[in-house]
């Protein structure tokens, strides 16, 4: 794969996705779940060689499904094919990520509106959640500490009766979580995150619809905020 290859762990962790979903369906609509979430969760990193070959032989599968998959992400921007160079990651695209930010917050401040007033047991429900995104950040687990982030907003859209539409803003903001990806390690800076939800889910729980959207509003932007510093420390992430 040249230059920039998967080392064999990472082709690893790839693999073992993959295998564990290969019940049922077309192979390459697993293949393809399977890449958009490794690049999502940044397994496959920005600007990464793909290989056709080397990724059907550790997927466990043809390469006719990898290049449906791979021709799918081209489709979403995710990979970019150059012909004559190669098959790559694309980088974080900017202009996606703000586009997707704007998407997310316009959204979740409509579901947060709809979603007003809770039931106790609903908020219940969503401070075990920040409870255990507290467990998981003591615990070092940033992937399960990603995964109850996204449990949490998909809760809100549940709770507004638009549970789908969060299926629809996780499919556009992929370039957004790969940039929300590189400031997991920073402890500080997700306990403050952890803190928004805190204060989010008060806003939900006493019915405060101005303050619940003003606090959505600062929270989907808090990334974006990050752009100078996060371009300036990973400059081969960027396009």
């Amino acid at each position: 794969m040249g230059e920039g290859a998967l080392d064999d762990g990472r082709r690893a962790a790839v693999l073992s996705l993959v295998e564990r979903t290969r019940r049922g369906g077309r192979a390459s609509d697993q293949v393809f779940e399977q890449l958009l979430e490794a690049i999502r969760g940044l397994r496959l990193l920005p600007g990464q060689p793909l290989s056709e070959t080397e990724l059907a032989r550790d997927l466990g599968v043809s390469r006719t499904p990898v290049r449906e998959a791979i021709a799918r992400l081209t489709d979403a921007g995710l990979v970019d094919v150059v012909p004559q160079v190669g098959t790559t990651v694309a980088k974080i695209r900017l202009a996606e990520v703000e586009e997707a930010r704007f998407v997310r917050e316009s959204l979740e401040i409509a579901a947060i509106k709809v979603a007003m007033p809770l039931a106790a047991a609903d908020v219940a429900g969503l401070r075990r959640l920040i409870e255990d995104q507290r467990h998981a950040l003591d615990a070092g687990d940033l992937d399960g500490l990603f995964e109850l982030d996204e449990a949490l907003h998909g809760r809100i859209f549940a709770l507004s009766g638009h549970p789908g539409v969060w299926a629809t803003v996780r499919r556009t903001k992929v370039h957004l979580d790969r940039m929300r990806r590189l400031v997991l390690p920073d402890r500080a800076l997700i306990s403050e995150v952890i803190a928004e939800h805190a204060s989010i889910v008060d806003a939900l729980e006493s019915g405060d619809a101005i303050g619940g959207e003003d606090l959505v509003r600062a929270h989907a932007r808090r990334v974006s905020a990050l752009t100078p510093e996060l371009t300036r420390r990973f400059p081969d992430h960027f396009a």
